[in-house]
């Protein structure tokens, strides 16, 4: 009683620090009366639909990276073995990096541009990729086809080209899509470039090497300072008579070379005495080993992995078989940190000691059906990993992606351990509606597929692989892969989860070669790029390919998913 009489006469005071207030002048909506905390304890309940129409408060970062957290980490951990407990209820948000998997970069203010990451724009990117909603860019590149064609590679947002008569190029694949450098190839050699791989620092500089691979069996080094745009030539190696050089890789100080005479080269551009090991001194390369192999066979891709003990390097490769199929074979070479050879093996994906002289079923046929009919007798399962002869391999470890002139993909897992190396049994992957002329898997599992005409374009999530029957379940419900779709802004009445989210402007920009204007004409609907070159790549924003007009005139085509 004695209470309401001093409250009624103004003698009240609550000692306790009162809520803060946003004093916008604007207290026409209620929630703007609120304090920031319990407006973002609010907004901390919408769904994504609704939160990305909200203004003001609805941008906060801590709102954008529990959402974030939700729909692209945690589902990933259930993909991958290992992991448990990632449906336990306080699995649905963490801030340690170790629970964000490999994405741990985010939360330790290493974004885009080296700034704290914008979570709202970090989702809507992961959200485009997903759907297939991206803009297309076209950057004209050579007014006639090279022969023999352009190689191409791409890292960091950054588009390496290299051919005889342009010589080394580096676009941008950043907004602007500008030309950031150019070097001639040695004018004394005229011997075109066969191949190309880049290694970044990866040290939080914007330095990376670049290594060619030549036609006369030669190679060279060239370094790419992005900061200050310059692209300088560091060493050329001699010719010799060994063969064109038909795949490179490097990852500091190694280099390795394979040509198409199946001799694999591993050199270091460190020396022994060289303790440094950032330091990324101008010393010639020097050759460590030359291992010959018999049973190599185009198309192959080279990996190069250097851990903190081990140098490994892997060649995957078709492999034929004793009837008329073909299927995909891995070697595994072992150094020591100090270049000391230790041990070299292989494996296929069919058992190297079984060959069958009769099949239950024709072998170029049964693998054609999506799913397995139960059969599990071992010449069925054998014949199930003949296929015809790959049209293109990508090799990122652990995953091995082969594409097929049968319009599929089919995707195999390598498991190397101490004591074993092993291919997994190949899960055949359906989409494409024509021949697929290239595609290229990352480290992730996330993958890209093109088709020989251009007109169709897939995403593949492809993490953890099939093994789990989880997975196999995704793979028959179709969700592991999307039609890209440049300029699609509809939903479908099935999915309106994410409403504001998608692209608002889909326009097209035409960047000439060398910085010189294009006929706006050229590029329109109607595009007359109708032919691949087989190259494709990607980055966490951009898939890029290469691509040739029925003129003969080459383009990089940008598919932009920011």
């Amino acid at each position: 009683m004695v209470k309401r009489q001093a409250a009624a006469a103004g003698l009240d005071h609550d000692p306790s620090p009162a809520k803060r207030v946003r004093n916008n002048g604007d207290h026409s909506r209620s929630l703007s009366t609120l304090s920031d905390e319990l407006t973002l304890r609010i907004l901390s309940y919408l769904p994504v639909s609704d939160l990305a129409l909200c203004q003001s408060l609805a941008g906060d970062r801590q709102l954008w990276k529990a959402h974030y957290y939700d729909r692209f980490v945690r589902p990933r951990a259930s993909r991958l073995p290992g992991i448990r407990d990632v449906s336990s209820r306080d699995a649905r948000f963490a801030s340690k990096a170790s629970r964000w998997l490999d994405e741990g970069h985010l939360l330790e203010g290493r974004g885009r541009a080296g700034g704290q990451t914008n979570w709202k724009r970090q989702y809507k990117l992961r959200h485009n990729w997903t759907r297939g909603s991206c803009a297309v860019e076209v950057i004209r590149v050579a007014e006639k086809a090279p022969i023999p064609p352009v190689v191409v590679q791409m890292c960091d947002g950054v588009i390496y080209m290299a051919s005889r008569e342009e010589g080394l190029r580096a676009w941008s694949a950043k907004f602007g899509r500008s030309l950031l450098a150019h070097v001639g190839l040695e004018s004394s050699s005229q011997t075109p470039p066969t191949c190309l791989a880049v290694d970044s620092a990866g040290d939080g500089t914007t330095a990376s090497t670049i290594v060619l691979g030549f036609e006369d069996g030669s190679f060279a080094l060239y370094d790419m300072d992005e900061k200050v745009k310059t692209l300088r030539h560091r060493h050329r190696h001699e010719s010799s008579n060994n063969g064109i050089i038909a795949s490179v890789a490097i990852s500091w100080p190694f280099v390795v070379t394979m040509t198409a005479t199946q001799l694999l080269s591993v050199y270091t551009c460190e020396p022994q005495e060289a303790k440094k090991a950032s330091a990324r001194d101008h010393g010639a390369p020097q050759l460590l080993h030359s291992l010959k192999s018999h049973n190599i066979w185009p198309p192959l891709s080279t990996c190069l992995r250097v851990t903190a003990d081990t140098v490994l390097v892997s060649i995957a490769y078709a492999l034929p078989t004793y009837l008329s199929g073909w299927t995909v074979g891995v070697q595994e070479i072992q150094l020591s940190k100090l270049g000391d050879f230790q041990r070299s093996r292989t494996a296929s994906a069919i058992d190297e000691h079984y060959r069958p002289l009769a099949f239950s079923s024709i072998p170029m046929t049964s693998h054609l059906s999506p799913h397995s009919s139960g059969t599990t007798t071992p010449s069925f399962q054998e014949s199930r990993q003949i296929h015809s002869k790959p049209i293109s391999l990508s090799h990122t470890h652990p995953y091995l992606l082969v594409s097929h002139p049968d319009n599929t993909l089919t995707l195999y897992m390598i498991f190397s351990t101490k004591d074993s190396l092993s291919i997994s049994d190949g899960t055949r992957l359906w989409g494409h509606t024509s021949s697929v002329s290239g595609a290229h898997v990352g480290n992730r599992g996330k993958a890209v597929s093109i088709s020989r005409q251009g007109d169709e374009l897939r995403i593949w999530e492809l993490e953890g692989g099939f093994m789990s029957s989880a997975a196999r379940k995704r793979l028959a419900g179709g969700s592991v892969s999307v039609r890209v779709q440049p300029g699609t802004t509809s939903l479908t009445p099935e999915d309106t989860s994410q409403t504001g989210l998608d692209l608002v402007s889909h326009g097209s920009t035409n960047v000439a070669s060398r910085g010189s204007p294009t006929d706006e004409g050229d590029v329109d609907g109607r595009s007359e790029l109708t032919l691949t070159r087989g190259w494709i790549g990607f980055d966490e924003e951009n898939v890029v390919v290469l691509k040739e007009e029925s003129q003969g005139r080459q383009a990089l085509v940008v598919y932009n998913f920011t």
